[in-house]
């Protein structure tokens, strides 16, 4: 067995296991293709998935997606528009405004299937009335960069933005709508996933700026103004305005992680899933991940090897220094700092959806000789570590991982093989 082709070959698996083709059509039947269908989403799987909706409809469709530059797909009756992430840009703004006009004359005899996947925060980027792209561009670096969390981020934006936080289902009313989403946060709270745009929102403008206090965000003023002065809240669970919605969830990370869970049993190895909404700071996550890891090797516990200890989530970086890097790349130069070169030991971790950050690499692979190497050529991790440059880290030794955008999005997947040494 070659142990990088191996634990490659488990990622591929939990990528394939939420392929749209795979999770969208069996939930079409849900939907009454009869009467006029609008399709609209959001999200670096979207455009993937409109495709799948076109391949399986015969019906006459119409519509707006919205995906990542680089994650678009051909689609004949669907207008696909690629916007920027995770910054809003204008692109994606436009292309919201369109939606909610497009909604606006929808009426009860009306159908709409909502395509939702990770990464439709950031493409809705149409600002509140009074705000501008630009402050809501400032306060998402900010956010990307502090360490705060995906629910924590996602409640910021739904309270700056005019179409999050359920005001697209708002705005779809009185029509009969369906959305199909595709998680990618820890927890699979419909809710966060894009932001929620067509889900009831229990969060309100008094948490999302206690949000930013948390993390000591004082600027612009505008946006602070707005979080405390606003009156018109997100609709709440119950609201009769969401009435004719049906939200239903089509692929998560822990579905991606049997999968490869059951890769590893058939290969003769014992799988360990440590979960599948892990959250916190990347360096950290992988300093319990290095010391399950040497438990396994040394002690035979909780398992013994040969075992393959797998996890989702999404860890985050709070970025000090001046480098590149997405939290995958993080994860795993302080793996390589913790495990120093400890024979028997190899892990990869990659984000499912291709892009590990705003990078074009989905992540990065250490095997036992990865920290040998790094000294015979000078790089010190730790070093690196402190700049938050783990991608320049990885380009150096020759372990990025980049398969390029793979048109889906279930979060951090991250694979440990333990051999014994």
């Amino acid at each position: 067995m070659d142990p990088r082709k191996f634990i490659n070959s488990l990622f591929e698996t939990a990528v394939a296991a939420a392929q749209p083709s795979q999770c969208v059509p069996p939930f079409l039947s849900k939907f009454n293709f009869s009467a006029r269908t609008v399709v609209f989403g959001a999200g670096k799987a979207s455009a993937e998935m409109a495709r799948v909706v076109e391949q399986h409809i015969t019906g006459k469709l119409e519509g707006l997606v919205i995906t990542r530059y680089g994650h678009a797909v051909e689609c004949q009756q669907i207008e696909i528009v690629e916007a920027g992430h995770p910054v809003p840009d204008n692109n994606g703004m436009k292309a919201a405004s369109k939606m909610l006009e497009i909604a606006s004359g929808l009426t009860e005899q009306d159908n709409v299937l909502c395509l939702i996947s990770g990464g439709g925060s950031s493409l809705l980027s149409l600002p509140a009335p009074g705000l501008q792209l630009e402050e809501k561009q400032e306060i998402t670096s900010k956010l990307l960069k502090c360490g705060a969390t995906i629910h924590e981020i996602n409640c910021v934006r739904k309270h700056l933005s005019a179409i999050k936080g359920g005001r697209l289902a708002v705005a779809c009313a009185p029509a009969r709508l369906v959305t199909l989403a595709i998680s990618d946060v820890p927890g699979d709270d419909l809710s966060v996933i894009a932001s929620g745009p067509t889900v009831a929102d229990s969060s309100t403008f008094h948490d999302a700026l206690n949000v930013l206090n948390k993390y000591y965000i004082s600027e612009p003023k505008s946006v602070l103004k707005h979080l405390n002065d606003a009156a018109d809240e997100t609709p709440e669970p119950g609201d009769p305005r969401l009435k004719n919605v049906e939200n239903y969830l089509i692929a998560t990370p822990q579905q991606s992680l049997h999968a490869a869970a059951q890769t590893v049993s058939e290969s003769g190895m014992t799988p360990l899933i440590l979960g599948d909404s892990l959250e916190g700071e990347s360096r950290e996550a992988a300093k319990m991940h290095a010391e399950k890891a040497l438990q396994i090797q040394q002690n035979g516990t909780p398992v013994s090897p040969p075992a393959v200890i797998l996890s989702g989530g999404e860890t985050s970086v709070t970025v000090h220094g001046s480098g590149r890097g997405g939290p995958n790349t993080e994860f795993m130069l302080s793996l390589l700092q913790e495990l120093r070169g400890q024979k028997g030991i190899w892990a990869i971790a990659c984000d499912t959806d291709g892009i590990d950050g705003t990078e074009d690499n989905a992540g990065a692979f250490i095997s036992p000789e990865s920290f040998k190497k790094s000294k015979e050529i000078d790089l010190n991790p730790s070093t690196y570590l402190s700049n938050n440059d783990s991608y320049s880290f990885f380009s150096e030794l020759g372990g990025l991982v980049s398969p390029g955008p793979t048109k889906t999005n279930v979060n951090d997947f991250r694979a440990i093989l333990v051999m014994s040494p």
